[in-house]
């Protein structure tokens, strides 16, 4: 059975030039830039961690078996 040998065209712009984005594709970044906007113009809510910091915890016992 012959395998065809051409490649399939990639597809064509569109006739006025330009090029169609999804209504998603500018919503993202709008609500992710409001978000982190809200996050730095409201810092009174966070807190600091009390207790012992979790990445030490999880490091120290890897480079323990890595150094022996």
């Amino acid at each position: 059975m012959p395998v065809p040998t051409t490649h399939p065209r990639p597809p064509r712009p569109p006739a006025d030039g330009g090029a169609r984005l999804p209504w998603w594709a500018l919503a993202l970044p709008a609500v992710a830039f409001a978000v982190l906007l809200s996050m730095i113009l409201t810092p009174g809510q966070a807190h600091a961690a009390t207790g012992a910091p979790v990445l030490g915890q999880l490091i120290e016992p890897i480079l323990r078996l890595l150094l022996r």
